[in-house]
């Protein structure tokens, strides 16, 4: 269970005294608490999924992306970098990445599983590998490799 690692890992970085590491690790432990809050219900009294929390450590890993390439490019190298160690920190909690092959290869079980003969049913396909492989491929770049798979 993620939850547990993600809470075991913040323990161990207390006990370390790792600041960085355990400034990271309340960062996405606030995020999921911050989703168990709004997904809470009389129905879903257990919080987000392990699928949704790699959803958000998915974001969280964009977003880091992005402010280091606006870092990077405003010549803020230190903060730059400070986001990428962000991002080594939140990788830890997902599953390994697709190789390109892997992903590929996932595309083309996704079109025959929907059965898709046009870009009209690139949101079945994306729904698929979403639901299949999140947190283990980059979706932005997968977006364009399903256009051109339907092409």
């Amino acid at each position: 269970m993620i939850r547990k690692r993600l809470l075991d890992a913040q323990k161990e970085a207390m006990r370390e005294k790792d600041a960085k590491r355990l400034s990271t690790l309340r960062l996405i432990n606030a995020a999921i608490k911050d989703k168990d809050i709004a997904a809470r219900s009389e129905e879903n009294v257990e919080g987000v999924s392990d699928a949704e929390i790699m959803g958000i450590l998915a974001k969280m890993i964009k977003q880091r992306q992005d402010s280091s390439k606006v870092f990077e490019e405003a010549g803020r190298l230190e903060l730059a970098e400070g986001e990428r160690a962000e991002i080594k920190v939140i990788e830890e909690f997902l599953p390994r990445q697709l190789t390109e092959a892997e992903v590929e290869a996932a595309i083309a079980a996704a079109i025959e599983e929907v059965g898709a003969s046009s870009i009209r049913d690139m949101g079945k396909i994306m729904g698929v590998l979403k639901s299949k492989y999140t947190g283990q491929m980059d979706f932005g770049k997968v977006g364009a490799a399903v256009k051109a798979a339907l092409a």
